[in-house]
């Protein structure tokens, strides 16, 4: 049993049988069929079926002479909205399955962004037909979360915000020059980090951390795409998963100014989400690339 499909609503299949019923039903009615035929003569298939708004299982695998389908893997995904980032993206076969990783560098975030790749069977028959070129690719990405919590705002006034926004655009600025080699931009991304520094030191003696740090991106754990994020909420729904009637809660969060949406089993969460609130938890980063 795949560890994130609670997060779409299957808390309850809880074992082989009861997973099984619910891969038969994505493969005998499907809602999208991505079919790409290998240099061996061998017909991969990927199957998506919906459960939900934007959520659902697919399931990928070969066909046989006999026109058979065997499947060999299958995931929980998350579709989400609007385009996290257009930088460029690079991806990289599993060793052992037709699944794919992606990674990109977005200055907001400050690390490299390691995700799995939704459309694994789209990006294969790009491959094939030779459609890949070497410019910047629209990216969605999205999180599924097994549990986070809900916390409240840092209070901010408007020119706070401002002065802040104004702070991250000269970061982002210093870090491209930095890119190029500019030392002097080196040089003062270096005095930022010792004066953010010595402000947390000074802070954290008469505050908690969460009222200093308002969101983070950070790698977790030794799976190269699960991540720990806490970001403000800026727009927030629910939704009953089709198969199950559990109830889902779809939030788009701001994370180091970038938007992605995250997708968790309300039975998982604590607190009660909001726009304007915050979400701290674990996510797996899935990517869906726009060809």
């Amino acid at each position: 049993m795949h560890s994130f499909m609670r997060a779409i609503g299957f808390s309850k299949v809880r074992n082989k049988k009861e997973l099984e019923k619910v891969l038969k039903n994505v493969m005998d009615s499907s809602d999208e069929k991505i079919l790409v035929e290998s240099e061996t003569d061998q017909l991969f298939a990927q199957i998506f079926k919906d459960f939900g708004c934007d959520m659902g299982v697919s399931v990928c695998g070969e066909y046989d002479e006999d026109d058979h389908f065997h499947m060999e893997y299958y995931f929980p995904y998350f579709k989400g909205t609007g385009i996290t980032t257009q930088e460029r993206v690079v991806i990289e076969k599993h060793a052992g399955t037709d699944s794919y990783a992606g990674a990109c560098d977005d200055i907001r975030v400050g690390v490299t962004i390691i995700f799995y790749l939704q459309n694994g069977g789209e990006y294969q028959n790009a491959v094939c037909k030779n459609l890949l070129t070497a410019e910047n690719k629209a990216l969605t990405l999205t999180g599924l979360a097994k549990e986070g919590k809900i916390l409240l705002p840092v209070q901010k006034d408007k020119e706070q915000v401002k002065i802040e926004q104004e702070a991250t655009k000269t970061r982002n600025r210093l870090i491209m020059e930095a890119r190029r080699g500019d030392e002097e931009a080196i040089e003062n991304l270096t005095m930022d980090d010792i004066d953010t520094y010595s402000m947390i030191c000074q802070r954290i003696q008469n505050e908690d951390v969460f009222s200093i740090v308002d969101s983070y991106f950070m790698p977790y754990g030794i799976e190269c795409d699960q991540y720990n994020v806490m970001g403000e909420i800026v727009d927030c729904s629910s939704f009953r998963n089709t198969y199950t009637g559990e109830e889902v809660f779809q939030m788009t969060i701001r994370c180091n100014d970038m938007e992605f949406d995250v997708c968790i089993n309300s039975i998982d969460i604590l607190g009660e989400p909001a726009i304007g609130r915050r979400f701290k938890g674990v996510i797996w980063l899935q990517g869906q690339l726009h060809f």
